[in-house]
């Protein structure tokens, strides 16, 4: 008999627990939205969370709060967002490498990707463009080789931070096209960006977000994108495997995540509501615009992206025998 009503107390609590989450995501969202980008403001993630929280705000009624957490290669920002109260007022944009590549860059991390996040949609895919200093006495990628391989160890390329896509994107590069430059580790894309365009580092592969628009307005001049194919943001531009290295294609993506245990409507919500966002031909018509491929998938079609790219890059980065500790 104890043994019946122990379990007939523990389905009515389940119950109601059920009844809380589901008249909580009635309601949702109550209060304004913390939107986590483990990047400094001015690169391109933080562009697509600005965009994406904007267009939230103006659909719920509710402030979305971008809080741009940078550091240790995007873990200050991302193990914030694993640890937050699963309740749906906190998201993360995820991308490749504080994902994908920090579980074999790093001996450990404060987080699980797989166990402490709930992914939500995946939000578009991109590319990087390979871009100089007007000062650089290079205008294709096959000079710029050839300058590189005049001046060993001379030329330096500025990235996000050690381990980043647009990291792994030059080490890639160098590897291929047989050269020797430096590399030179900021603390996130903007300010990468702002030391290529002072002149203080001589190239970046930047992101086509917050790149692009230096290259059309003369500021940077663009040699390449890394993509296997051109982009329609840049038809111009030869891929770098065109331009002379044959075989060289760096992509990444980007996505939207919940710390796990958030309510299974609530991430519903989330992913109906960013996915109408993301097919409005306003919206898509600038991403691509901008060199952003917009694309969506299901949370469980996310899931398998993240497990399956956490593997792929593992390999790639025990070859280049790459760590960070």
């Amino acid at each position: 008999m104890m043994l019946r009503l122990a379990s007939g107390v523990l389905c009515v609590l389940m119950l109601a627990l059920a009844v809380a989450d589901h008249a909580g995501a009635q309601g949702y969202p109550e209060k304004p939205i913390r939107f986590i980008v483990p990047n400094p403001p001015g690169g391109g993630a933080d562009l697509v969370a600005r965009v994406i929280g904007s267009k939230l705000a103006d659909s719920w009624g509710q402030q979305v709060v971008v809080d741009n957490r940078a550091g240790a290669g995007g873990i200050i920002g991302t193990e914030l967002a694993a640890k937050a109260e699963p309740n749906g007022y906190t998201l993360l944009l995820g991308f490749t490498a504080n994902l994908c590549f920090a579980p074999s860059l790093f001996s450990k991390l404060p987080y699980d990707v797989v166990k402490d996040f709930s992914p939500v949609t995946l939000v578009g895919a991109t590319s990087y463009v390979l871009a100089v200093h007007p000062s650089v006495p290079a205008r294709s990628v096959k000079e710029l080789v050839a300058l590189a391989r005049s001046k060993p160890g001379q030329l330096n390329f500025a990235s996000n931070g050690n381990g980043q896509a647009n990291h792994l994107a030059g080490e890639l590069f160098k590897t291929m096209a047989g050269i020797k430059m430096e590399h030179v580790p900021y603390k996130g894309g903007g300010p990468a960006l702002a030391a290529v365009l002072g002149g203080e580092t001589q190239m970046i592969f930047g992101s086509m977000l917050s790149t692009l628009p230096h290259v059309r307005a003369g500021r940077l001049r663009g040699l390449a994108v890394t993509a296997a194919n051109r982009s329609t943001a840049a038809a111009d531009l030869p891929t770098v495997a065109e331009a002379g290295v044959a075989g060289y294609e760096v992509s990444t993506w980007l996505g939207v995540l919940v710390p796990a245990r958030t309510p299974k409507e609530i991430v519903a919500k989330l992913h109906a509501d960013i996915v109408k966002i993301l097919q409005t031909t306003e919206l898509r018509q600038r991403f691509s615009g901008e060199g952003l491929e917009p694309l969506t998938r299901t949370p469980g079609e996310f899931a398998a992206l993240i497990k399956a790219d956490i593997a792929k890059w593992a390999e790639v980065i025990k070859g280049a025998g790459i760590r960070i500790d």
